[in-house]
């Protein structure tokens, strides 16, 4: 017998046999509680998390070498074996984030090529916010601003004229502000791009959910591109940057069907509106990261 001296369950108090079992008839808790070793600790992160009976490497697997299949098994109602959606989404976003964090891989461009924030050093420091059209900025102390609303240059102003040396100093965090945001601004760019393949699918009757169970593993897919891009070489960018379009109508094949040049229309109609409101969403993501 257990030199536990408690004959009930430690979860739901239900009596137990004796001998003690190992496991409680009623809930299933285990009956000998005690505090974890560190390796058990990390044994059972392992297997509850990266092992679950192998599901995330099933999962990874099978998104990675059949496009959409995914969506359709858990379209079919075939979910048990498979990550999640929304867990499989957060779990390669966060962990490709955090690479980009950690690698400093990425910097905030304008179209174009041109830095939205640039700082020139000098006894009158020049600030320069350059991107979508608009510019701000302090230029041989003399403050200018095109292309924004008045309330947001009027704050801008303010900030250059009472903090300008603050605000320089913390150009170089800007970047890293960015990426820090990123990753929620995605996540809410989801649902936009699921509304987009409701639009242009109309026809095939699939509620809005199901769209986004889609979007999600496009998703996944694109994250796990981007992680591939933080490769020190150049062709493994280019690679994962061929592979999200090509993957992208693969996937939509599978889960929606028809024919090539109905779906190369439809997937330039979703381009365009999901480019166009993730222009908008990663433009106010910079000015808010400047303005705050």
């Amino acid at each position: 017998m257990s030199d536990d001296p408690r004959p009930n369950c430690p979860n739901c108090e239900a009596p137990l046999a004796d001998p003690r079992p190992r496991f409680c008839p009623a809930c299933g808790q285990e009956t000998n509680v005690r505090p974890p070793r560190l390796g058990e600790f990390l044994q059972q992160f392992g297997g509850a998390y990266l092992s679950t009976e192998g599901a995330l490497w099933r999962t990874l697997r099978l998104l990675l070498t059949k496009p959409g299949e995914l969506t359709a098994q858990y379209l079919a109602g075939r979910r048990k074996h498979y990550v999640l959606p929304l867990r499989l989404y957060l779990t390669i976003s966060v962990v490709v984030l955090l690479l980009i964090r950690a690698l400093g891989a990425v910097q905030m461009e304008a179209p174009g090529g041109t830095p939205p924030v640039v700082f020139d050093g000098g006894k009158q420091p020049s600030v320069q916010l350059d991107g979508f059209g608009a510019r701000a900025g302090l230029k041989e102390g003399h403050f200018y601003c095109e292309g924004l609303p008045a309330w947001v240059c009027a704050r801008l102003q303010r900030r250059l004229d009472h903090d300008r040396e603050a605000l320089v100093s913390q150009g170089r965090e800007l970047g890293e502000r960015f990426i820090a945001n990123l990753g929620a601004a995605m996540f809410l760019l989801l649902p936009a791009f699921a509304l987009a393949l409701r639009g242009v699918y109309r026809n095939r009757r699939l509620h809005y959910t199901e769209h986004l169970v889609f979007a999600l593993h496009v998703h996944a897919f694109w994250f796990l591109m981007l992680g591939v891009s933080l490769l020190p070489w150049s062709w493994p960018g280019n690679i994962a940057a061929l592979a999200v379009p090509v993957y992208t109508l693969l996937a939509m094949r599978r889960v929606y069907g028809g024919r090539l040049w109905p779906r190369l229309l439809r997937a330039a109609v979703v381009s365009l509106l999901y480019g166009v409101t993730m222009l908008v969403a990663f433009a106010l993501l910079g000015l808010w990261v400047a303005l705050a």
